[in-house]
């Protein structure tokens, strides 16, 4: 099945009831039993809902697996990938990740002596060098947020399964339309749902999807069990985006190729983080591994100060300042304050995250009129 049809169809059979082509919103805290265990499947919306079983198996088609999990957030996700893991396991993360996962692993998993290696994985020898019997699971965002760096998945696979670690992988910039990781070698896919998947920047959702079925059946206890489920609405919203994903990302790709290389034509733009140039450090990768280079992009300025980073943000009216990315509509970002504030400063500048540094979520607006926003901010 092509991706188009698939983003369409995926999960979605016609209620059986009624006939009704979208999903029904199952709206209910439990469900009547026949008998004490006699029942149609469902017993409490905890552990079972309707339409987050469709959404979950819309999930892991889109994603080419076998398995999907919806959870509350993209953060509650994460944080049931770790409850796998015992006191006295290692994980090695990606040095430059979202600040809300850093401050996941540091503020509350650390205590309970588990350990986080933080490494630059442009170079798969900086996990090499780390990586020993207590190593449980690899942790990677490809492309990183918000320096766009690229992981190669199917290298750090093979590291992951020599180690007989678990390889993790957050897809939340690139969608299921770009890159697949399951395909390169992961054993776990996770999105903060609430991005490219919604698109529209009204729910708050995240998802794990796998193939084994220990993997999911160990994930779906920790979901069950500590309960950070999405209601069925959320479900619903995420289902209605997917079936737009495909149409959104092509344009989500052209404007946001238009605008990296509008930015990098700026002369008082210094450097523009965007993994379609040539240049990139790790564009041969991404183009081996992506079907297109997305629309997140971020840059620094000439005038590398905070105060001119500050009055650009300030000054768009297309580009809203605000947290978030993946929505039709664009956003502008200032990460050392906003998203990745939880990360110290020190390691922030360590990590090639300056205090400067503007990232923008390119929606799927006119491009024209977008690069004329930005024109003006930037003056």
């Amino acid at each position: 099945m092509k991706t188009a049809t698939k983003m369409i169809h995926a999960g979605a059979e016609p209620d059986p009831s009624t006939g009704a082509i979208m999903t029904p919103i199952y709206q209910t805290s439990t469900f009547v039993q026949a008998a004490p265990g006699q029942h149609k499947g469902f017993e409490y919306a905890r552990s079972q809902n309707p339409t987050r079983f469709a959404l979950e198996e819309a999930l892991a088609q889109i994603e080419n697996g076998k398995h999907g999990l919806a959870f509350s957030s993209g953060v509650a996700a994460t944080d049931a990938v770790i409850k796998l893991l015992q006191p006295g396991d290692e994980v090695i993360c990606a040095n430059d990740m979202y600040g809300g996962t850093y401050r996941l692993f540091t503020k509350i998993y650390e205590k309970f002596n588990i350990r986080f290696h933080y490494v630059n994985m442009q170079d798969e020898a900086n996990i090499s060098a780390v990586i020993n019997a207590n190593t449980r699971l690899i942790w990677t965002e490809t492309p990183t947020n918000p320096l766009m760096n690229i992981t190669d998945i199917a290298a750090v696979s093979r590291i992951a399964k020599a180690a007989n670690a678990i390889l993790c992988v957050d897809n939340t910039f690139a969608s299921p339309y770009l890159q697949n990781p399951l395909d390169l070698g992961a054993d776990i896919v996770m999105h903060s749902a609430t991005k490219y998947l919604g698109g529209h920047s009204d729910v708050i959702q995240g998802c794990l999807v796998m193939n084994d079925q220990t993997l999911r059946d160990q994930l779906y206890f920790i979901q069950k069990s500590c309960g950070a489920v999405p209601g069925p609405m959320d479900c619903f919203l995420v289902l209605r985006g997917i079936k737009t994903l495909h149409v959104r990302m092509q344009r989500h790709c052209e404007n946001g190729e238009r605008i990296a290389h509008w930015l990098r034509d700026n002369p008082k733009v210094a450097k523009v983080y965007w993994p379609g140039f040539a240049d990139h450090p790790n564009h041969a990768i991404a183009k081996k591994q992506m079907s297109g280079f997305g629309g997140m992009i971020s840059f620094e300025l000439v005038d590398d100060s905070t105060e001119e980073a500050f009055r650009v943000l300030s000054s768009t009216k297309l580009f809203s300042l605000a947290e978030s990315l993946g929505g039709v509509e664009s956003l502008i970002n200032h990460p050392a304050s906003m998203t990745h504030a939880s990360i110290p400063r020190e390691e922030r500048i360590k990590n090639g995250l300056k205090e400067s540094l503007i990232r923008l979520s390119v929606g799927i607006e006119d491009a024209d009129d977008l690069i004329a926003d930005l024109q003006h901010a930037i003056g």
